[in-house]
């Protein structure tokens, strides 16, 4: 075969967990999203939106690309920029790692850190905030907006869900994936809901995070949660939710480096962490496909970092049957996450959501509506 890097995205693994999951229990199904040529499952949204904006007419040569991301969001489109020769300009945070900064660099994107926190304690309004303001100002400028753009939704609806679907001929129990903008989600969740109804769809989040309700408060797992239920996500299509904290999630993810040769990064450890207690409800029959969204080697200064892992206060090392233990306590955080659902159309206002993202976002329901006889959600 032969074509552009960008033609390399998708059709990624499924892996198996030979040393954790036990053979009395739920198969545990890795989709390894490391292999993407960005490294992370965010190349698929990135590439979509991208071509889309070009069919459009809303990106055109010689265009500025602006986004919001903690990290693998504004990779994906730092290496989609570099591909097509467009400007990338990336807004990141104090969250984003050193590694992260150094690719967005290498790729050739420009690189804001924003410092402001949000009434939350995170960066995403003020990110936000900023990313759109500077692309109402800068002439060609295209603000993909991975928060509020339900394109984000349509490319896992599109690709990632039919993908998993085809792997898994025998059927699936249990979908397991972490939440932050809601793109992965929201779209492989309702084409599950759609053609494999029997499958339960679990979200993860981050203590802290309010997007299955609760309290806001600061937590360092990068790329997971928000201050509220982002508007690609439908949580009627959500069955169970289960927060994480910091220290389990960087954890998971060192035990499995350690013991099953698989890197991950940290919101990925919480999904691992969550599959590993569903695994131990069901039997040998029953598959659970658990989403990991990107590899390990961006968080080589933090996860991997045993002297930052101790200023955190976190433990550095566990066994298998520790992580086994600790996944077993865990308990869910909602038995019905669409009760707590935490969505803000005011911000689309406050945060002045860009005029293309809306006109995408109406295009996109017209099209839905035509096809189905039902508007895709916005809540």
């Amino acid at each position: 075969m032969i074509g552009t890097i960008l033609e390399t995205i998708g059709q990624t693994p499924l892996i198996t967990l030979p040393n954790t999951n036990k053979a009395d229990e739920g198969r545990v199904l890795f989709k390894y999203e490391r292999y993407n040529p960005g490294g992370s499952i965010k190349d698929r949204a990135a590439s979509y939106i991208i071509a889309e904006a070009e069919r459009r007419g809303l990106l055109k040569p010689g265009g500025t690309i602006i986004e919001s991301s903690s990290g693998n969001f504004g990779i994906s489109l730092a290496m989609i920029g570099a591909a097509k020769g467009y400007r990338v300009l990336i807004l990141v945070d104090p969250k984003t790692t050193p590694a992260n900064l150094a690719l967005l660099k290498g790729f050739g994107a420009e690189v804001i850190v924003v410092t402001e926190q949000d009434d939350s304690g995170s960066y995403h309004k003020t990110r936000i905030s900023l990313a759109n303001k500077l692309a109402r100002e800068m002439e060609h400028a295209f603000r993909p907006d991975q928060c509020f753009n339900l394109l984000n939704s349509d490319a896992h609806y599109k690709s990632t869900a039919r993908e998993i679907i085809e792997a898994c001929p025998a059927g699936l129990a249990v979908f397991i994936t972490a939440v932050s903008t809601g793109g992965q989600l929201g779209g492989i969740s309702k084409y599950l809901k759609t053609f494999a109804p029997e499958a339960q769809i679990i979200g993860v989040d981050a203590v802290g995070s309010a997007i299955f309700g609760g309290h806001k408060d600061a937590y360092l797992i990068p790329g997971i949660g928000l201050g509220w239920t982002p508007v690609n996500l439908n949580m009627d299509h959500v069955d169970r939710a289960y927060k994480v904290t910091d220290e389990q999630a960087f954890l998971t993810a060192r035990v499995l480096a350690r013991h099953e040769g698989i890197l991950m990064g940290p919101s990925s450890g919480a999904c691992a962490l969550v599959a590993l207690k569903i695994a131990q409800e069901l039997s040998p029959d029953q598959q659970i496909v658990c989403m990991i969204s990107d590899g390990g080697e961006r968080y080589i200064q933090t996860l991997f970092n045993d002297e930052w892992m101790e200023q955190q206060g976190f433990a550095t090392a566990a066994d298998i049957e520790t992580l086994r233990t600790m996944a077993r306590q865990l308990q869910p955080w909602s038995m019905r996450p669409a009760d707590h659902a935490n969505y803000r159309s005011d911000l689309i206002e406050s945060l002045e959501v860009p005029d293309t993202t809306l006109l995408m976002n109406a295009e996109l329901q017209g099209r839905e509506a035509y096809h189905s006889g039902n508007s895709l959600y916005l809540d």
